[in-house]
């Protein structure tokens, strides 16, 4: 294979109670790549359409991460890539911009190079590239992008990831105000220490929410749907935060929270219905203000990246 074309979803990172330990991977929304050999060694990103990013490869997240997985090969290769990305996830938006670039660059030349890496592996290469963007190596975006559903990080060091079953009828529906918040900003607010009391409360929840999952409760997924800790902090970075949760759960969703590092707003619900449903209350508060926003309905993608065989169609109508 000398060229190959991937669809590289957007995620969901911490939903409510797993800060940078849980993820979900969404379906209908996500950023597409083309990855080809080139004669020249090293990686080159040649294209990128639908927003502003760096060109230099030490600058751009897909290009260092990349390099992470290139440093690590055990094979002699004489070859090198260029990077093609047509960006469909805006920067800042809360929904892993900089995970799907990473993910999908090394998932592509992974596939290129004969899978001389497993899933689980390239997360580590990927985990590089969220690095440059916000400081910190989290992999609570590109796990579930990489290995698709929900995604759970038992431990950094080392790093151990776990894919969680979750029912086949949950729907996310994610609501993004026209602002962005940078994921370096929205760690500043957070404290550095944390009560017991809130603490237990924290553990309980996370718990039951995979629980939930497992077993397909979804009165438990929906008592579980609570964070103690960080949406306290970061929720007075997005507009109408309250008012967008409240009418989520008033119109059907099982919970609703930050999605990552904001401003985006997730609601998880039980069935396609209900999800729009849930999608039209949250549209109506940022419409009732004046405030832009994007909506988006999905159930929980299961496979996550996914190779592409014909995007030129796609490809054409990104960034218009």
């Amino acid at each position: 294979m000398e060229e190959i074309r991937i669809f590289a979803p957007a995620t969901i990172a911490n939903v409510s109670c797993g800060f940078d330990i849980l993820g979900l991977c969404l379906d209908t929304v996500g950023d597409e790549m083309v990855v080809r050999k080139v004669k020249e060694k090293g990686i080159k990103i040649t294209k990128i359409i639908g927003q502003d990013l760096p060109f230099e490869t030490l600058n751009n997240v897909a290009g260092v991460a990349g390099l992470a997985l290139l440093e690590n090969i055990d094979i002699d290769i004489d070859f090198g890539f260029e990077i093609e990305i047509y960006k469909n996830i805006k920067p800042g938006s809360g929904i892993g911009s900089s995970a799907a670039s990473s993910a999908g660059a090394v998932f592509a030349i992974n596939e290129l190079l004969g899978k001389p890496f497993s899933a689980n592996e390239l997360i580590f290469f990927a985990m590089q590239g969220e690095k440059l963007a916000s400081g910190s190596a989290h992999a609570d975006n590109v796990a579930p992008a990489l290995l698709g559903g929900f995604t759970l990080v038992r431990s950094y060091d080392p790093l151990e990831v776990i894919k969680i079953d979750s029912p086949s009828e949950l729907y996310a529906t994610v609501i993004h105000p026209q602002i962005e918040v940078k994921t370096a900003d929205a760690r500043s607010v957070l404290k550095q220490q944390v009560s017991l009391n809130k603490m237990v409360v924290q553990m309980g929840n996370l718990g039951g929410l995979i629980s939930g999952l497992y077993t397909s409760n979804y009165d438990l997924i929906s008592r579980s749907l609570h964070d103690e800790i960080i949406e306290p902090d970061r929720s007075i970075l997005i507009p109408e935060f309250n008012e967008v949760k409240t009418s989520a759960i008033a119109a059907g969703a099982l919970g609703a929270g930050i999605s990552g590092s904001g401003p985006s707003i997730f609601a998880l619900c039980k069935g396609e219905a209900s999800a729009q449903k849930v999608a039209e209350a949250m549209s109506l508060v940022y419409k009732n203000v004046g405030i832009d926003y994007d909506v988006h309905v999905s159930k929980i993608n299961q496979q996550g990246i996914r190779i592409l065989k014909d995007i030129k169609k796609t490809i054409e109508n990104i960034g218009d």
